[in-house]
């Protein structure tokens, strides 16, 4: 198990370069986290849903994603509520109090909660071996230890080594080190075998005595400290990392990207492949100025599709959208985005929440209705005669059945993924490129291997990056150590 000292320390991509390395070691590894929390999704061969960390981690481990990966995942409705997702299915909505306290009725769904996340585990632990896990937030809430699902608890029932991983980059990793293992019981603290210090910047040898420090008070080894990177491109799962792709101009040459930056915002990897097209600057913004800057405007999927139609229209953004609509910028709609530029969304039964109806942006004759059913799906489609890959995940249904709806300057679909076909980013780019030979000045210094040919598969491009990623944390991680670890595992 990859445990954290908080948040955003790097778990999920530790998780992953691991997978990716015992997979080309000659096992058959598999990631397991037991509860996820995120907004970034993806649909299972089953059409079944779980955190898109873990079908990334599947990924580099070479199998197909499952929901025995990470049977509970929350997606956070508002500041106080979560959709819970029980093995893939949704099963309601909780409050955090509802979801932590401990009450009678809570401690019979806790527990309900913990039998199944059990049972997925040793489900997955008889095809794969070894079992790559994945902790949440930080190990040392121990107000929340009763309850936690996820993190020492779930370890102790897989019997997992535990490694400890830290961010130094953030500043205070002896402290968090060093506190999240003294505030582990006695008996969960001989599960940590190793730290792993992740996130460094600069010369490593400066780091000698510190490392030498950090062992001998917490007395246990550092098996390795892995440099920051920016050249390797893994899709993330936290939408921390938006906050660095704001609003800014780099060349005004190339063709101006701006996504809608949603307060419930999911599955934002959707824009992963447009942002390293070397034709494009894309950016996230909820700045009516910054969107009258944008050459195309992505409204991006929601959580909450009527309570971010609800906002759009109180900051501006949607005057703002239509406006540049008509002014001839192309505008694309993906799931809830889709939704919000039809002519009226709907919730009669209060699915998401108290707006019963609203509006939408009239860009798209379609009217939708929130549901109950939940919509989760693997798709291939058809894009301007080639085949293309996808998957769908939804509440509400549109009075439509085209999968992808396109008028003028305008595309919306229910398909993620819609931008990780070339076919696609291709019909978006391809008129700027003929219609100005600027942008294809623009492309000679932003041709390296740091930045994919859009001609390249997505597929094999991700290939290569899970590839680099276990070659770098080879270089930096003692896997001699990691490996006796696993084989005096007791």
């Amino acid at each position: 198990m990859f445990a954290g000292t908080g948040s955003d320390v790097g778990k999920s991509i530790v998780a992953a370069a691991f997978c990716r390395i015992f997979r080309q070691d000659g096992y058959n590894p598999a990631p397991f986290k037991a509860q996820n929390m995120a907004l970034n999704s993806y649909a299972t061969p089953e059409g079944l849903e779980i955190g898109r960390a873990q079908a990334v981690q599947a990924e580099a481990a070479g199998i197909p994603c499952h929901t025995d990966m990470n049977p509970l995942l929350l997606k956070p409705n508002s500041d106080h509520t979560s959709q819970v997702v029980l093995n893939g299915k949704p099963i309601g909505n909780k409050s955090a109090y509802d979801y932590w306290k401990k009450n009678f009725q809570f401690s019979i769904f806790n527990s309900q909660l913990k039998k199944e996340v059990c049972v997925a585990f040793d489900r997955l632990a008889s095809r794969y071996n070894p079992i790559v896990m994945e902790g949440a937030g930080s190990i040392s809430e121990i107000n929340l230890r009763d309850t936690d699902l996820v993190n020492l608890p779930m370890a102790r029932h897989a019997k997992a080594d535990v490694i400890l991983v830290g961010d130094i980059d953030r500043g205070g990793v002896f402290a968090s080190v060093y506190g999240s293992i003294m505030l582990q019981t006695p008996e969960d603290r001989k599960l940590i075998k190793g730290i792993i210090i992740n996130k460094f910047r600069g010369d490593m040898r400066l780091f000698d005595e510190g490392r030498r420090m950090l062992e001998d008070i917490c007395g246990v080894p550092v098996l390795g400290i892995i440099p920051y990177y920016k050249d390797i491109y893994i899709e993330e799962e936290d939408s921390v990392c938006l906050e660095s792709k704001k609003f800014k101009i780099q060349n005004s040459k190339l063709i101006q990207v701006a996504v809608v930056l949603l307060r419930h915002i999911s599955n934002f990897t959707d824009f992963d492949t447009l942002e390293r097209d070397p034709r494009v600057n894309l950016f996230y913004t909820n700045n009516t100025s910054d969107i009258s800057h944008a050459d195309i405007i992505i409204l991006p999927g929601t959580k909450a599709t009527l309570d971010d139609l609800l906002e759009l229209r109180r900051n501006g953004c949607a005057q703002a959208i239509v406006r540049a609509h008509r002014n001839g910028k192309m505008v694309v709609g993906i799931c809830g985005g889709y939704q919000m530029l039809g002519e009226t969304v709907s919730d009669p039964n209060g699915i998401e929440g108290n707006i019963a109806s609203l509006p939408g942006l009239g860009l798209l004759p379609i009217h939708t209705v929130m549901t109950s059913e939940k919509t989760t799906k693997q798709v291939t489609f058809e894009f301007n005669g080639q085949e293309c890959k996808g998957y769908e995940i939804h509440q509400g249904v549109s009075d439509t059945d085209e999968a992808i709806l396109q008028t003028d300057h305008c595309i919306g679909t229910y398909i993620h993924g819609f931008l990780d076909n070339a076919p696609v980013i291709d019909h978006l780019l391809g008129k700027f490129k003929i219609q100005n030979s600027k942008f294809l000045d623009a492309l000679a210094p932003r041709r390296t291997d740091k930045v994919r040919s859009n001609k390249q598969d997505y597929a094999d491009f991700k290939e290569e990056q899970y590839n680099k990623l276990a070659d770098h944390v080879r270089q930096h991680v003692d896997m001699e150590r990691i490996y006796q670890i696993l084989t005096n595992h007791d």
